[in-house]
């Protein structure tokens, strides 16, 4: 009933969460190997490019998230899907550095950034008595991206090359998902019986700015809890290569790692969603970090390539309850007037841990400590977290309640 019923507006959310793919690390990265040669980088310059255009897009993400605070989405979606078009053809066109930058940037801002923003807004302000149900059915466009696209892409390249998938992302977005979108969003949605919840108020029946939840003690404390969860799932994708000739395993031994991932990641975001309902969202903070912390340590010890199995499978509970936690949790502290604005500060956060990531890592391995050395002091650093996470939701749910 609940999906039949809103199946316009969750499909809306479900499409700007597949389609971000295009923006993601681990669907760049495919791409990697050609850029590097027909570019003529190495891996650290290819690796500071992408630093460097990542936080240009995070500083960007946190300048004019706002928009969709003050611009319908039925307007926003389709034309940051026109940039992100203008940004593929770049790549697929891209003879210049400066241009694959630019293109880089872009991508990041559109995809990672704004499309993912833009749908956790929406069912963020749009849902309230069933907010976390709406949050996890339209973040399984996450997971259904990272098992179909990566599949499609590879055999693209292998049959048209990588400049002419480019393009074809560019048609996609352009010529499919632009008109798609206006379809789905160009009537807004006000649920029935519930005519004020599009401004449902958060803590001390407040509707906070951006400013008020900067200076509330929530978002600093959560500093770290939103770091995590990006830093280690992209360091671990971005790092595979550097995995498989440590453990001499094979990235074909190792594929099957991405089904375990997605299928952790769209389970566990369905639950969540259950739990934030029933429970409420802050309870999930004492448990999101568990999974992650045992998936990262597996990969220090695993000599078989199951053990990869394993670790992404954890990882992918902790990304799944995370996609469904940041989007129940923030509306129902903050309310919904400004949650473009609180939100893009949030996805600011996020977007920063995966830029830095890859680099700090990365100049660990060149200094003699591998990525499974690594992993787990990251496990570590998981569990040593879990201790604050239970302190912020005591202390939160003290607040909701009062």
């Amino acid at each position: 009933m609940f999906l039949r019923q809103n199946l316009r507006w969750l499909s809306a959310g479900f499409v700007l969460t597949f389609v971000s793919a295009f923006g993601q690390t681990w669907f760049i990265s495919l791409f990697a190997g050609a850029i590097k040669a027909e570019h003529g980088l190495t891996d650290g310059s290819w690796g500071s490019l992408y630093t460097v255009a990542t936080l240009c897009a995070a500083a960007l993400m946190f300048w004019r998230g706002s928009l969709a605070d003050t611009i319908p989405l039925s307007r926003l979606a389709p034309a940051v899907a026109a940039i992100f078009a203008i940004a593929a053809l770049g790549m697929a066109l891209a003879h210049s550095v400066w241009v694959l930058g630019i293109s880089l940037f872009l991508l990041r801002f559109c995809g990672q950034g704004m499309f993912s923003h833009m749908a956790m807004t929406a069912m963020g302000r749009w849902f309230q008595a069933q907010r976390g149900k709406a949050v996890a059915l339209a973040n399984l466009g996450h997971p259904a991206g990272e098992v179909v696209v990566p599949l499609v892409t590879v055999l693209a390249i292998a049959v048209i090359g990588w400049r002419l998938s480019w393009g074809a992302v560019t048609l996609v977005l352009l010529v499919g998902v632009a008109p798609l979108l206006w379809s789905l969003l160009r009537n807004d949605r006000t649920p029935k019986g519930q005519g004020a919840a599009k401004l449902a108020a958060g803590l001390a029946g407040r509707q906070w700015t951006r400013q008020d939840a900067a200076r509330h003690w929530l978002l600093p404390a959560l500093l770290p809890v939103l770091l995590t969860p990006g830093f280690i799932s992209t360091v671990v994708f971005f790092h595979q290569v550097h995995i498989a000739e440590v453990k001499g395993w094979t990235l074909t031994a190792m594929a099957p790692g991405y089904s375990a991932f997605a299928a952790a990641n769209v389970i566990s975001a369905l639950l969540a969603g259950w739990a934030a309902d029933r429970f409420g969202s802050q309870r999930l903070l004492t448990v999101l970090l568990l999974p992650m912390g045992i998936g990262v340590a597996l990969i220090g010890p695993s000599e078989q390539v199951f053990g990869w199995y394993l670790a992404l499978g954890f990882i992918g509970i902790t990304q799944g309850t995370a996609s469904a936690l940041w989007g129940v949790l923030l509306p129902a502290v903050y309310g919904t007037r400004n949650l473009g604005s609180i939100r893009s500060l949030a996805t600011t956060i996020m977007v920063i841990s995966t830029a830095i990531g890859p680099g700090i890592t990365g100049i660990l391995i060149d200094r003699g400590m591998n990525f499974p050395a690594q992993s787990l002091w990251l496990g570590a650093w998981c569990l040593l977290l879990l201790i604050g996470c239970w302190g912020i939701d005591r202390k939160l749910t003290r607040e909701l309640n009062a």
